[in-house]
């Protein structure tokens, strides 16, 4: 796994979302730091097919593109969604257009954060609650397909995320 990006987060940490069985992991290359158990991931599941509003949380390899420390959901960690592999595969598909794929081509080869309002959806990441109901939280797969935290292990995890982080989704 290849875990240079020109980002400014360490080489070797990087997160793993297991959407079965529901927990996150930071990984320092092959170790695992820290397990955040019973997250939150999109009320339709996870799938490498996503649109947008469908509910889903796309699997694949993403980076944390952005971070908004004053998200509704106490805090957000936005990833490079969609990346060329989802791009690819909904241009084959003819989900989106030469131009909308291009523009994810060009996104990704710099390093920078795609196009967010595309057929695929955008702004998908790690979030907190915030002022949701953390009994919701622990009984449901509630995000539009985010991955939910609650707001203590957000905090928790913001030690270890930066712009570049990868994160896996599988």
């Amino acid at each position: 796994m290849n875990t240079s990006f020109a980002g400014d987060s360490a080489p070797d940490i990087w997160l793993l979302v297991e959407t079965q069985p529901r927990v996150l992991k930071v990984m320092d290359g092959p170790v695992e730091k820290e397990v955040f158990p019973q997250i939150a991931i999109g009320r339709r599941g996870a799938g490498f097919e996503k649109m947008r509003n469908d509910d889903k949380t796309p699997l694949g390899e993403y980076r944390i593109g952005w971070i908004n420390e004053s998200s509704k959901y106490h805090r957000f960690f936005g990833f490079t969604y969609p990346n060329l592999d989802n791009a690819k595969r909904a241009f084959a598909g003819g989900l989106i257009g030469e131009d909308t794929f291009q523009a994810i081509a060009r996104a990704n080869l710099r390093d920078g954060v795609p196009p967010q309002n595309t057929p695929l959806g955008g702004q998908i990441g790690i979030h907190g609650l915030g002022g949701a109901n953390p009994t919701v939280h622990e009984n449901f797969d509630w995000t539009h397909g985010c991955i939910a935290l609650t707001n203590q292990q957000i905090d928790r995890l913001s030690q270890w995320v930066r712009r570049g982080t990868l994160v896996v989704i599988r």
